[in-house]
């Protein structure tokens, strides 16, 4: 039986027969162990009536694995130089579709089956470009049941990370307002051709039935919540009155909000939950003074 593409000397093979390497520029490290396939797969809960996204698949070792396990997989591949990899070595199992494209630059209901029983998006993503794509998969209005995501471990210690801690920040509420979010595991840096100079961490995303916190307006939200980590060693008045404006009228609306969210005004960002911020945001948003500027961010 040949040996799995995530093994060291299938992964060396396929490199010299399609005449390949890594380009740094696109974050490329090829994983060369099948035991974290496989726990990234159980993670995801992948059965044959799952549909997957896969993101970068670069020279097949996930989509190789997904395959057996899912029902389908659409491979985005940015990179022109895996195609005829891809579909030469794992395209006759029949399940699998190619797409040579930008994740971030395609409407995914497009490339999709109008139904699917069950979706996930499972990928090991570039480290340059994490935060943007998730960002844009959860924007995207797909029905996706589960993320399973692997990244750079420091990444994915930001999107789990609590208040009081140095990783806590808007992309930790960004993503705690929609999905419940936990670490599966780590992987270590060993496992990768290249070696990249950090572990690896998989994060899984559930995404909930309602928003974390009532908003009624998910960008507004989160443009308050960024206003308040502009500087982190700054309190809240301070980048409050950054982001507003220091006119007189503005302070005062300013002060009162914060008194009524009941949040001191030396308060800083890290120290706030998703609840407190959602208690500011609701108190900006009702003052007259304030509304047009949160307004212009819907």
């Amino acid at each position: 039986m040949e040996k799995a593409i995530a093994s060291p000397k299938r992964t060396a093979e396929l490199l010299k027969q399609y005449g390949l390497n890594a380009k740094k520029s696109l974050g490329q490290n090829f994983l060369m162990d099948t035991n974290i396939l496989d726990k990234m797969i159980e993670a995801g809960k992948i059965d044959k009536s799952t549909t997957v996204i896969e993101i970068g698949p670069g020279i097949g070792a996930l989509t190789e694995q997904l395959l057996y396990k899912a029902k389908e997989v659409f491979a985005f591949e940015i990179d022109q130089r895996f195609i005829p990899l891809l579909e030469t070595e794992l395209g006759d199992k029949g399940k699998l579709k190619v797409i040579n494209q930008d994740i971030l630059e395609v409407n995914l209901k497009d490339d999709l089956p109008e139904q699917v029983e069950r979706l996930a998006v499972v990928a090991n993503l570039p480290y340059y470009i994490t935060t943007p794509i998730i960002m844009h998969l959860l924007d995207s209005g797909l029905p996706v049941d589960c993320f399973v995501l692997m990244m750079q471990k420091e990444v994915a210690q930001r999107m789990t990370a609590q208040p009081h801690s140095k990783a806590y920040g808007s992309l930790t509420i960004a993503i705690d307002l929609v999905c419940e979010s936990e670490i599966a595991f780590t992987v270590p840096k060993t496992v990768f051709n290249p070696q990249p100079r950090v572990d690896s961490a998989v994060l899984v995303l559930k995404r909930r039935k309602e928003l974390k916190v009532p908003v009624d307006s998910i960008e507004s939200f989160e443009w308050i919540v960024r206003q308040c980590f502009t500087q982190r060693r700054k309190t809240l008045w301070n980048n409050l009155t950054q982001a507003f404006g220091k006119a007189e009228m503005v302070k005062v609306a300013l002060q009162q909000a914060l008194k009524e969210a009941q949040i001191p005004e030396q308060s800083r960002a890290e120290q706030l939950s998703i609840q407190e911020f959602a208690r500011l945001y609701e108190a900006i948003r009702s003052k007259t003074d304030l509304r047009p500027l949160i307004k212009a961010q819907d």
